[in-house]
Order: C-alpha cells, then sequence, then structure tokens
C-alpha cells in the first residue's frame, strides 16, 4: 500500500489531494502548519495529521530526521506556500527567512529524509508546487514570495542521478487557481488579473490535482527532473 506525504495539506488543492489518496486507500501523512482542524470532518484509518510551524525551521529538522513517520515514504509532494503581502522595500531579513523556511527549506529537509528509503525501493514520486509568479518575478508585494518559490524549480537539477534508480522529481509551476483566496467576489483585481491568462479563466483545483496525480503516480514512467507549466499559457 502506498504511503504519501502531503506537506501543506490544508490549503484547498491539499484537502482535495488528500480526500483523493483517501479513496484510493493509500496511507497519507498530512501536514498542517499551524491548525489541523480543516481534517476533522475527515474521519479515515489510513490518514495522520501532523501540525508543525515550518518557520521554526531547525526544530522542524530535528523533528523530520527523528520521526518515524517519514520512514518508507513512496510519494512526497510539498503545497507550502506561506505569502505575506509586503512591498519589496519593507520586508525585513525575518520576513525573507521565513519565506525561505516554508517554501524552500522544509522541502530540502524531506526530500533528504525520504530519498534513502525511496533508493532502496527502487521507487520514488516526488512533486514540488511552485508558482506562476516565478516565470515573471512577482510583483513588488510578492517579490519574496516568488523568490523561495522559484528555489523548488532547482530542486531535481541534483537529484537527475536518483532517476535511474525510479525515482522521478518535478516542479509544477500552478498557475492561478480557483481557491478560496482568489475568489472573484472577494477580489476587486482579480478580473483584471484573469485576462492576462490566455485561456481566459483559472484553473479549477481538480485540474490542479489531476496533473499533481499524475506526477506523483507510477502512470508517469518518463517525465522526471522537469518543470511544467500548468497556467492556462501564461
Amino acid at each position: 500500500m502506498k504511503k504519501i506525504l502531503i506537506l501543506g495539506a490544508s490549503s484547498d488543492i491539499g484537502q482535495v489531494l488528500t480526500q483523493n489518496y483517501l479513496n484510493k486507500n493509500y496511507n497519507v501523512i498530512a501536514h498542517c502548519n499551524k491548525n489541523p482542524i480543516k481534517f476533522k470532518k475527515i474521519k479515515h484509518k489510513n490518514l495522520k495529521v501532523f501540525n508543525f510551524d515550518l518557520k521554526k525551521i531547525v526544530s522542524f529538522e530535528k523533528f523530520v530526521n527523528k520521526n518515524k513517520i517519514f520512514n518508507d515514504i513512496d510519494t512526497f509532494i510539498s503545497l507550502t506556500g506561506y505569502l505575506k503581502i509586503l512591498s519589496y522595500e519593507k520586508t525585513s531579513v525575518k520576513e525573507i527567512y521565513d519565506h525561505i523556511n516554508v517554501n524552500y527549506l522544509s522541502n530540502y529537509l524531506i526530500t533528504k529524509r525520504v530519498i534513502n528509503f525511496m533508493k532502496k525501493k527502487g521507487y520514488g514520486r516526488i512533486v514540488y508546487a511552485s508558482s506562476i509568479g516565478t516565470k515573471f518575478g512577482g510583483s513588488n508585494n510578492s517579490f519574496i514570495y516568488s523568490l523561495s518559490k522559484f528555489m523548488n524549480e532547482f530542486y531535481p537539477r541534483p537529484y537527475r542521478n536518483l532517476t535511474k534508480n525510479n525515482i522521478l522529481i518535478n516542479t509544477l509551476q500552478i498557475g492561478l487557481t480557483d481557491t478560496k483566496l482568489n475568489k472573484i467576489d472577494k477580489n476587486k483585481n482579480m478580473k483584471n488579473r484573469i485576462k492576462l491568462i490566455p485561456l481566459g479563466r483559472m484553473a479549477n483545483i481538480d485540474e490542479v490535482v489531476y496533473y499533481i496525480d499524475f506526477l506523483a503516480s507510477n502512470k508517469n514512467t518518463l517525465i522526471a527532473n522537469e518543470t511544467i507549466n500548468i497556467s492556462g499559457g501564461e
């Protein structure tokens, strides 16, 4: 039975993805940054939920290295997405580190931990969620976020040699998605933002889950070490 770890599972995409894997009767370890209340409605014997503030990266490193729940992971999916809206000029060094700790270093620590088990099995799938913002550098208010997510697009490169072990690692540049955060009626600028998308609409959650699920499954037998754009043409 597959054992899947989802970092940032409390996001809208993460919740759908978690339920998708539980429906397939997989073992799922779901991470929440602070409050696991979103998973209280999901009752399943194969679900384990842990909460950890990933900004506390030194403590997280100790937690990852010592905790047995990270043993024998078949699939690691990272959906971490810390974003604090601040102009570049007003962003403190602490905020820069917070973004990098959550959006990049947490993935680094997990990847180091699970790779050895994957090598022994001769199988592994890893998918990192990046952002369309990395393609354009983000706005003045989200530059640090885009920078921290861009780091994930370099991840597959140092692990290219693991492809021969059937460990396939990829990053998705995810475009604007119809999550609660991006509901049109809550954001006056959203209609103008959508006009910039050649397809003329946001992605829906099920579409994004489909591409994550494919890359993270044994159906993917060929795609490795790639950054793939799923943004409707941006």
